[in-house]
């Protein structure tokens, strides 16, 4: 029997896996004393380099819409003649999906909730006008245009480089401007296996936070213990479901449960408005985005530089960020891969202005649901959301003061499973090219065990001891920092590949005439076409040189070259 070989890139695939396995053996080994020292290099990270990444991915934002309106918003990511592969509303919900769909489902009406209790600038009163107001801004802040950034930057640029020059789908190949051929030696070897691992970690969060959340709606449903066992279970679950899908493929499992997340959110979201405040959702909706839109160029630079203490922000904004480009890389990589064929212009269009819209809608409406039904009755979502910190439970309790709550929590509930499954297949399919360089080449057993690492990383960074959602914060923290210098890298690709390709030289495409030296050949317009076109002006298919077997290369037309085969191939 013939001895099987690695299909992957061993120093991609052990790097990032040897990482992955000693750092889980670590922290469950060390347990308390892991703990202790993710919190110190996370604090000191966010004590000292706040304001860089407030700063930085504002500056991303601006780079981006100046591509968007520039000439290079007319390049492809593909050839010329590409089309999208996938329509509007598949291509929404796919991405939607990957990005933050069940980000959404665990903030929607907590996060409102905590800014207007306890809010971040001013000397306001709780919950008043001006208070949930401001809440309302930094949400949007937070989940609109900003967050949604971090995953079109690292998209862009490789669909671009994929695509366009047709390089291998890892993420090393947005610094070939910068290292060359070092893209395919241990300098980027290197890169693809952080971006292994960032994904890893990243993602890890989310589940994590998945998981809090649906045992928390369990408990709150079918009165289901919340034990350690039971969030097992739940990761269990999550994790085979996501390999389940992955094993089906992009077109089937991906696409399938894509559809069902957003049909699911928006027939949540609908029946949120219709049992909610309706009105005061719906005029809550216009005069929060107004306030957010007129405030925006102070908030996206605010760092609060005359407080020493810098830990709002580091608790917040930071973290989000920090948070959201760990795993860009994989939500980067995978907005490529269903994107092919759009322009740049479409694709920054859709990736940020389309997900903004309906996350400002999103909120708009849970988060003002949960204000109405908090000032109705004081403390009931304050207190166990925001003074005891159990913010998993608030969509579900919320969900409970409206009729049909078994049916509506039962879907939210489906909902978040399916955003968790989504994201986990998705990051399994990218992580396999990352590792490989190249799309289902691996047998599925590799997709399927990049999926299962992440259930082990996230179990293991759970249950280090109580406190375990923080320690997934903090360590995220730490991982994301070199993503954060990559961003910079890759604006500078970006705009040197972009010049170096839109500079080429266009061929015209005029006729040729002959001579026309009678009034009937004038007024006919004899005229042949250019070299290589036709009559239409359409560039006419050049015969291609392969391969022969005897070592010489040949038109692929079978068209020997003044009487022999060519041994190496024509210049251009």
């Amino acid at each position: 029997m013939p001895k099987r070989r690695l299909q992957s890139d061993p120093f991609v695939f052990w790097t990032a896996l040897g990482f992955i396995a000693v750092f889980v053996t670590a922290t469950i080994a060390f347990g308390d004393t892991a703990r202790e020292v993710y919190a110190a290099v996370a604090n000191t990270l966010m004590d000292n380099l706040t304001w860089l990444y407030v700063g930085g991915i504002s500056a991303s934002l601006i780079f981006l819409m100046v591509i968007f309106v520039s000439r290079f918003g007319n390049l492809r990511l593909g050839d010329d003649e590409d089309e999208p592969e996938y329509s509007m509303p598949v291509w929404f919900s796919m991405l939607f999906a990957a990005g933050l769909g069940a980000t959404l489902m665990f903030w929607g009406a907590a996060e409102p909730l905590h800014h207007a209790f306890r809010p971040p600038r001013g000397d306001l009163e709780p919950m008043s006008n001006d208070a949930i107001t401001q809440a309302f801004e930094f949400t949007y802040y937070h989940f609109a245009a900003h967050m949604w950034v971090i995953f079109t930057l690292p998209g862009l640029a490789m669909g671009y480089f994929i695509y366009k020059r047709k390089m291998p789908p890892r993420l090393s190949s947005v610094f070939s401007p910068l290292l060359g051929g070092y893209v395919y030696r241990w300098p980027g070897k290197l890169v693809d296996s952080l971006a292994i691992i960032g994904t890893v970690f990243g993602l890890a969060v989310s589940v994590g936070l998945g998981v809090l959340q649906i045992s928390a709606g369990l408990n709150i449903l079918w009165g289901v213990p919340l034990v350690g066992w039971v969030e097992v279970i739940i990761i269990c679950v999550i994790t085979a479901a996501g390999a389940t899908s992955v094993a089906t493929g992009l077109d089937r499992g991906v696409k399938l449960l894509s559809n069902l997340n957003i049909v699911g959110s928006v027939v949540l979201l609908v029946f949120v408005v219709i049992v909610g405040p309706t009105l005061q959702i719906f005029e809550h909706t216009t005069e929060s985005f107004g306030a957010y839109i007129g405030n925006l160029p102070e908030l996206m630079f605010w760092v609060d530089s005359f407080d020493e203490n810098p830990g709002w922000h580091a608790t917040w904004t930071a973290f989000y960020w920090a948070w959201t480009i760990c795993w860009s890389p994989f939500v980067g990589m995978f907005f490529a891969r269903i994107s092919r064929g759009r322009t740049v212009r479409q694709f920054i269009g859709g990736t940020i202005a389309l997900p903004s819209i309906f996350v400002i809608i999103w909120f708009a409406a849970f988060g003002r649901t949960a204000v109405e039904v908090e000032r109705d009755n004081p403390g009931i979502l304050t207190k166990p959301v925001v003074e005891e910190g159990d913010t998993p439970q608030v969509l579900f309790t919320l969900l409970e003061q409206y009729p049909l709550y078994v049916i509506s929590g039962a879907v939210a509930l489906a909902v978040i499973v399916f955003y968790f499954v989504t994201s986990i297949d998705s990051a399994a399919m990218v992580m396999d090219m990352f590792a490989t360089g190249e799309e289902n080449k691996t047998p599925t057993y590799y997709r399927v065990g990049w999926a299962v690492a992440i259930g082990v990383v996230t179990a293991a960074l759970l249950f280090i001891n109580d406190s375990g959602i923080e320690a997934l914060q903090e360590v995220v923290l730490i991982v994301a920092l070199p993503f954060f210098f990559m961003h910079f890298v890759m604006m500078y690709s970006l705009v040197k590949a972009m010049s170096d390709d839109s500079a080429a030289e266009q061929r015209p495409k005029s006729r040729r005439w002959d001579k026309t030296d009678t009034p009937e050949k004038l007024e006919e317009g004899e005229a042949q076409p250019a070299p290589g076109y036709d009559a239409d002006g359409n560039e006419l298919q050049r015969p291609e040189l392969e391969y022969h077997e005897d070592g010489y290369w040949k038109l692929s037309e079978d068209v020997v070259v003044e009487g022999e085969l060519r041994r190496t191939p024509p210049e251009a």
